[in-house]
């Protein structure tokens, strides 16, 4: 069986500078009045990039809000978006006992968000290698018609910079695996750069997921596909961090190696 309510579109409005994907602001509108927007950003450690990064979020999407879930970072990462916070309304903060992982940092993310009425909800890195400069595009696509919208590396315009032989072949390799098992048409399911409307996180059952890292992101593409959801992939680039260190894992790569069986067996969540 393959799932195809998968739509792919390589924007007009973006074109290729030095490299990356140059955005024209023209045709790409802010949040229309009345819509709540919510940046979700797991950190640990992620100290060095923060103030960058909210700065860079809100020259992007002035009208949305971002939530930092902090999983106590012994660098001070907490500590940091509590001043920010106070200094600016529109960042949040989650500060969790330890670290718990990306998948239950963004499940906490997404209740908090919609306890509080958001309209559209991103999935964003802390790093960087998810540019802020994106998320118009990713709001534009999901005010267009799309329920889910991925930053996508491989679909037309998309790409990666500063990446090793190796490490391409494990992310391509591992879309790849999972579209194939899945009966799925989406180019980059491994991807954490996404956009929600709401009515996707409130006909998921949040408390079903389990997984972390890259299955986290294949899970909810998934289930989003499974339950009807229209999904588009809209082209980025993705950079490799800059600052601190990956937390990519060899436990979080074959953790996605098995989910994607157990996804497609109908195991997960029981």
């Amino acid at each position: 069986m393959v799932i195809d309510n998968i739509r792919t579109r390589t924007k007009r409005n973006l074109r290729a500078s030095g490299g990356l994907l140059e955005l024209s602001v023209r045709t790409i509108m802010p949040p229309a009045m009345g819509e709540k927007c919510l940046v979700v950003v797991p950190t640990y450690n992620e100290r060095d990039n923060l103030t960058r990064l909210t700065e860079q979020t809100f020259r992007a999407l002035p009208e949305t809000d971002l939530l930092v879930v902090d999983d106590s970072s012994p660098d001070g990462t907490g500590e940091l978006a509590d001043e920010l916070s106070q200094r600016d309304r529109r960042v949040h903060v989650v500060h969790r006992p330890g670290k718990l992982g990306l998948g239950t940092a963004y499940v906490e993310g997404f209740r908090w968000g919609l306890a509080r009425d958001y309209d559209f909800f991103f999935e964003m890195d802390a790093d960087f290698s998810h540019d802020p400069r994106y998320l118009p595009v990713l709001l534009e696509s999901a005010r267009g018609g799309a329920d889910v919208v991925l930053g996508s590396r491989y679909t037309a315009g998309g790409g990666t910079q500063n990446w090793g032989l190796l490490r391409q072949l494990i992310s391509r390799g591992g879309s790849l695996y999972a579209r194939g098992i899945l009966g799925v048409q989406v180019k980059d399911l491994t991807g954490g750069f996404k956009c929600f409307r709401r009515r996707v996180l409130e006909s998921l059952d949040l408390g079903r997921l389990r997984s972390e890292g890259y299955s986290f992101q294949i899970e909810m593409t998934y289930r989003a596909l499974k339950e009807g959801f229209a999904v588009e992939e809209v082209p980025i680039i993705f950079v490799d961090r800059r600052v601190g260190q990956s937390k990519m894992s060899r436990a979080i790569f074959l953790e996605a190696v098995w989910v994607v069986w157990r996804l497609r067996l109908g195991w997960m969540g029981r």
